[in-house]
């Protein structure tokens, strides 16, 4: 998952677009004192009215409404901007005081470590993460098997070796880079009407195969494009990768290469930047098979046209988000920011978001702030009892449909790979160019 970036070719891609625009749902905030956040002494109600804090991210965090709770329960002014992740991550490392909170994909830490711009977070400091789903902490799934590492697991991207965040750890330590705050589990876009029935796509090769020659498309991100057709590759048996998140030059040319003449032989139809194209493609039926994010087959369906996440047999492709301060933070504004990172998790935000098709790291708390058909929906993936709507009362689900791969641990568990930014990303960006433009 990202939402926005430079491909290395002058384009500027990927918006992962506001689907949701309108007035807030109504909901309770989580007041000082209620429990979920820790509070100050009374010179913070006193002070705390003439502090603003700038979080930057993308569309799928950055959110207005959310600032406007924040503000809601805490007392201080939180300014959403929402931009691509190129300009993020160049403001970050240029113009990091233009920034006090840092809305971070987990594959950006690649090039953030070590810089000196994102302040890294005490365990201790962060109240929610005894409740935290494992997949964070332990680097386990609740059933206690461990997730797996190809790509830039939370292993990999959530932790550093030290105070001084300089390097990131391959596990659990008391530095943490990020404080989590939304993850979900990718698979592949289908039309069922148009492929013969949703029995029909059962695998990541289904992609690449004949059958759909001419009506495959790509995101046209290479680190997430290529992710997609490793997963494809390899199920087709067409590939073996050491780890596919993290190819090495000569596994970077093969792919390449198979791409290429698949492109020749006419077998993609398109590669889309942005989330429009995603969903303008497969509600015309140009496409019927494609990379394509959950909330973009939502889209289509609120069209009345049927489309379906497909829940694989190789599982899907996982991603994560976090947000962390920036270290010219100090004094008050500091502490204001640790406020807020602890406050993110303790409900509304999180119920907001599942509202999205976003899971909450921490569950329960989300639990609070939906309504029990809401929950079964979403995170248990039972049928909806009611029609589903998103945050702000727009319909998204008629009553009796089923989230695509059932629950939260039945998609989540079935995470096979990571997004990641690779060793060999240049060259990556550079051959995915070529294959795109061939």
């Amino acid at each position: 998952m990202v939402d926005a970036t430079s491909s290395g070719n002058g384009k500027s891609g990927l918006t992962r677009r506001g689907l949701l625009q309108g007035v807030a749902a109504a909901g309770a905030g989580t007041a000082i004192g209620s429990g979920a956040v820790t509070g100050f002494p009374t010179i913070w109600a006193q002070n705390v009215k003439d502090i603003t804090l700038v979080m930057v991210g993308g569309s799928y965090a950055a959110i207005k409404e959310i600032g406007d709770q924040a503000f809601k329960d805490l007392g201080f002014k939180v300014e959403m901007q929402a931009v691509d992740a190129g300009v993020q991550l160049s403001r970050a490392l240029t113009q990091p005081k233009s920034i006090d909170i840092n809305c971070i994909d987990s594959a950006a830490m690649v090039f953030l470590a070590g810089k000196g711009a994102v302040k890294p977070i005490k365990v201790s400091d962060y109240k929610l993460w005894d409740k935290t789903v494992p997949i964070f902490t332990t680097g386990k799934f609740p059933d206690g098997k461990p997730i797996p590492h190809e790509g830039l697991s939370p292993m990999k991207g959530g932790f550093y070796t030290a105070a001084d965040g300089k390097k990131l750890s391959n596990g659990p330590t008391e530095f943490l880079t990020m404080v989590p705050i939304l993850f979900n589990a990718d698979t592949l876009g289908v039309r069922p009407d148009l492929v013969g029935g949703r029995d029909k796509v059962v695998s990541w090769k289904d992609l690449v195969s004949p059958a759909y020659k001419g009506k495959a498309a790509l995101v046209d991100y290479a680190p997430v494009g290529i992710m997609d057709v490793a997963m494809a590759l390899t199920a087709a048996g067409e590939m073996k990768y050491v780890d596919r998140g993290n190819m090495t030059k000569a596994e970077i040319d093969k792919t390449v290469k198979i791409l290429i003449d698949l492109k020749k032989e006419g077998h993609f139809r398109a590669f889309w930047s942005n989330f429009d194209q995603s969903v303008n493609l497969m509600a015309s039926g140009e496409v019927v098979i494609q990379s394509m994010w959950s909330p973009a087959v939502t889209a289509v369906r609120s069209r009345g046209i049927d489309c379906y996440f497909a829940p694989l047999n190789e599982g899907y492709r996982g991603w994560f988000v976090g947000i962390a301060p920036m270290t010219h933070l100090t004094g008050l504004k500091s502490d204001c920011a640790m406020e807020f990172i602890n406050w993110y998790n303790s409900g509304w935000q999180g119920a907001f978001i599942a509202k999205q098709g976003y899971y909450s790291p921490v569950p329960e708390t989300a639990k609070k702030f939906l309504t029990a058909d809401e929950w079964d929906y979403w995170y248990e993936g039972k049928p909806a009892a009611v029609d589903i709507t998103d945050p702000y009362g727009h319909l998204m689900e008629r009553k009796g449909a089923t989230r695509d791969g059932g629950s939260l641990w039945d998609r989540e568990g079935k995470v096979a790979v990571w997004n990641t930014v690779m060793d060999e990303d240049k060259y990556l960006t550079k051959k995915w160019n070529e294959f795109v433009s061939a």
